[in-house]
């Protein structure tokens, strides 16, 4: 009943209806409230006047008028004529439901008739404050408008349904409780309002005041008063005119308007519409029950809303504490790198102050006991020790030799973190609104007639189903580790070919592709198995499997020629990640339609074991990208020298870290004795000093007399034997043994080099410009080292 209250309110004076009246509108006003909103037109602007001076205007055309003229569409509110000169302009006030209402703008004439039967002035126009229609009054004034008893009924029964105290009726702000009711007036007064508007002197004392309970019974009592027509004030209604939809009166249809109209019984009319009412409820009732639960729905909405959004916080402070707790693990650990590469650096420098320390002491003592033996002025006996002085000042001075005065350990921390990837990932951070509008794309087919591997590394190639009807905004392939290991994302694009190098030779690597668009992914595909080369120069074919499908023999046909491969693996762990992809880290990839041409160089599974078979070979060429920026490459990046007087460093474009692997360089110019320097490196070894001065380098160098090995500036094993144009280097790396060894001319050229050599190397070679040399590979191991190899 509570949720009914504002429709038995007046919108002018926002309290319950008194005396209302229906508009033709069909809103309704309490009668004094209706007379108080009305506004006075000016006389010239009269229907009359107009009528009376020809105006070819119509009653209609004039209300039209009147919509034009009022304020209310402007303001939302009311206000009188602001066109005419006769029109005074008035304060407007404001009803307790902030509609604005404009008192008349003379004051009513005295009268002691009751404000609903007091005379409205003529040519008054009255607006409707809830549908802005306004309306000209006839003679009649309000009395031309018919009285709600139907909703005078309503707010009785609405009143007695309320328990709580009756409240004063003329209070303006919070109403007090009643202390008595006037049965004249039916109007509940609280003591200052009843002093205030009911005096009890002149006409009021003869009212009759009763407590607000008696009143409410005599409310109760009072009998329910018949509705009268409006044009026949002493008849009754008594029938209902169909065209006009109203209630009419007998005198209405003998001589009224409605004398031509169709008319019914006012009894049967009261049932259709009762029926109508009730069937339109209905559906009315069904809305409200939909919208019941549907709100029912939405509050429930808004506790899940809230405990999602709590696990929803939750999970994602637990991800990002989680990153920081991985950054903060990394960080602990690089700082570790550099607090081993401090103190390593420290212990080089301070055992080479100490080794100098007593070699200078031990030259300047040599000094000062010769500088005395010259003052001797004894011939026979100087001549008798000079010549052992001689040889030891001599053999002092080689020890001060080449090498000796220069430091061992640069004073750089040759550390260089990239964070940059790391940095544009966290900036790109971000959550991925994930739409089930569209279905994901399907499963990619391998296209295992184009899969293949060439030394260590593997192309593959997909498609979309040939019936797929939703199109994939890219692909994303993932390898294994070669170890059996997790799977790591290669590649992430929109080609449909990809060749991944930098594996490691004879392994076997696992590889799956997924779809993706807007939506989401799509599952995997099938697992292809693909297996890196063994030997060189075996172009038979090797079984592929399909770990879903049975097993595939695909025949591979010999390469035209050897594409370079590329240097980057995705499963070393010194290797220096580059992006690839806008927002993540990926690893070195190819992908172009060109490279349909690259197949596969395998040897046969059931091949006899042979030692030199069993020994991995490549092809490769120097990087230029890898390459110091003197460094000037020709021959299909197989020959090389550099502008710079300075030695700078080149490295391979494949890495090793599994296999024996063997290859030659020659030289092409040798000029002014320099020392080139060759052998293998870290990918981020130093380009710009020679190889070996750092320790991310094993390398030999050489003169036109002689060769040192040298590893984080050490030098080691001085031998005889030097280069010169047209002698040929040679390194062997084996991995297998963990050994490094060199070659000069195809004699190894000293003693094993370095031994417990462990990860991923790049073939590496530092020179100046007085030295060009070619590199020579896919070479078989020295046929001494294979039948050694074959013995051990």
């Amino acid at each position: 009943m509570e949720e009914m209250e504002e429709e038995l309110k007046c919108p002018v004076c926002g309290s319950f209806y008194r005396e209302p009246i229906i508009l033709p509108c069909s809103h309704n006003l309490c009668q004094a409230c209706a007379r108080n909103i009305l506004v006075q037109t000016p006389e010239s602007e009269s229907p009359q006047s107009r009528r009376a001076s020809g105006s070819g205007v119509s009653d209609y055309d004039y209300l039209d008028l009147d919509k034009m003229s009022l304020y209310s569409e402007a303001d939302s509110g009311y206000g009188s004529y602001g066109g005419f000169a006769s029109a005074p302009t008035t304060p407007c006030q404001k009803s307790p439901n902030g509609v604005r209402v404009f008192p008349p703008a003379m004051p009513p004439p005295p009268t002691h008739l009751s404000p609903a039967l007091a005379p409205v002035p003529r040519n008054s126009c009255i607006t409707c404050p809830q549908c802005h229609r306004s309306l000209i009054l006839d003679d009649r004034g309000l009395r031309g408008f018919p009285k709600n008893r139907v909703l005078e009924g309503v707010i009785d029964r609405y009143q007695q349904s309320k328990a709580a105290a009756l409240k004063c009726q003329l209070c303006e702000k919070a109403p007090k409780e009643a202390t008595v009711m006037c049965e004249q007036c039916d109007v509940f007064y609280c003591d200052p309002c009843r002093l205030r508007c009911h005096p009890p002197r002149g006409p009021l004392a003869k009212h009759r005041l009763v407590p607000p309970a008696q009143g409410r019974v005599s409310r109760r009592l009072s009998p329910r008063k018949v509705s009268t027509c409006t044009d026949h004030e002493l008849e009754n209604h008594s029938m209902y005119c169909v065209q006009c939809k109203m209630p009419v009166c007998y005198q209405c249809l003998e001589e009224g308007k409605h004398s031509s109209h169709e008319v019914k019984a006012l009894g049967a009319m009261w049932k259709l519409h009762k029926s109508q009412l009730s069937q339109a409820l209905n559906g009315l009732s069904d809305r409200a029950k939909e919208a019941k639960e549907f709100l029912v729905q939405l509050r429930t909405m808004v506790q899940q809303i809230q405990e999602n959004s709590v696990e929803f916080e939750a999970c994602l402070v637990a991800q990002c504490d989680a990153l920081i707790d991985a950054l903060n693990r990394r960080k602990a650990q690089l700082l570790a790198r550099v607090n081993k590469e401090h103190e390593h650096k420290l212990k080089v420098v301070r055992d080479q102050i100490s080794h100098c320390t007593v070699k200078l002491r031990q030259t300047t003592g040599l000094m000062e006991y010769c500088l005395e033996v010259i003052k001797e002025n004894d011939p026979s006996g100087f001549l008798q020790i000079s010549d052992a002085l001689i040889r030891r000042v001599h053999l002092t001075e080689d020890q001060w030799g080449k090498g000796t005065l220069t430091p061992r350990m640069t004073t750089d921390f040759d550390l260089s973190l990239d964070n940059s990837p790391l940095l544009q990932s966290i900036h790109q951070l971000d959550f991925v609104q994930v739409k089930a509008s569209s279905p994901v794309p399907a499963t990619p087919i391998l296209q295992l007639e184009e899969c293949c591997t060439h030394n260590n590394s593997a192309t593959l190639s997909w498609k979309q189903p040939p019936l797929s009807t939703v199109a994939a905004e890219g692909y994303i392939l993932e390898l294994d580790d070669g170890s059996g290991g997790q799977f790591r994302e290669v590649y992430v694009g929109k080609e449909t070919m990809c060749t991944v190098d930098g594996l490691h030779f004879n392994s076997t690597y696992n590889a799956r592709v997924k779809a993706f668009n807007k939506t989401g992914v799509s599952p995997y595909s099938k697992t292809l198995v693909l297996q890196t080369s063994e030997a060189a120069g075996a172009h038979e074919t090797k079984p592929v499997k399909d770990t879903d499908s049975e097993e595939q023999t695909l025949p591979f046909p010999v390469p035209s020629e050897r594409l370079p491969l590329r240097r980057m693996s995705p499963f070393s762990s010194t290797l220096n990640l580059q992006p690839s992809f806008p927002g993540r880290s990926y690893f070195d990839f190819r992908s172009s339609p060109h490279q349909l041409s690259l197949h596969s160089s395998l040897q046969s599974l059931n091949a006899p074991v042979d030692i030199k078979k069993l020994l991995a070979v490549a092809w490769f060429a120097f990087d230029p990208g890898s390459a110091h920026s003197d460094i000037i490459l020709s021959n299909d990046n197989l020959t090389v020298t550099c502008s710079s007087y300075d030695d700078r460093v080149v490295l391979g474009k494949t890495g090793f870290s599994k296999g024996v692997h063997y290859w030659e360089l020659t030289i092409d110019r040798y000029d002014n004795h320099p020392d080139p320097a060759f052998g293998v490196a870290r990918i981020d070894v130093m380009k710009d000093v020679m190889l070996g001065k750092d320790d991310k380098a094993w390398a030999m160098y050489v003169d036109n007399n002689r060769s040192w090995f040298m590893h984080s500036n050490l030098h080691t094993n001085r031998t005889e034997g030097g280069i010169t144009k047209g002698a040929t280097i040679g390194v062997l790396l084996d991995l297998n043994r963990k050994t490094l060894t060199f070659f000069i001319n195809n004699e190894q050229q000293g003693p094993i080099a370095f031994e417990n050599v462990e990860g991923l190397f790049f073939p590496a070679v530092s020179l100046n410009r007085n030295v060009q040399v070619t590199l020579h590979t896919g070479l078989p191991v020295p046929d001494f080292y294979s039948s050694r190899a074959s013995i051990a």
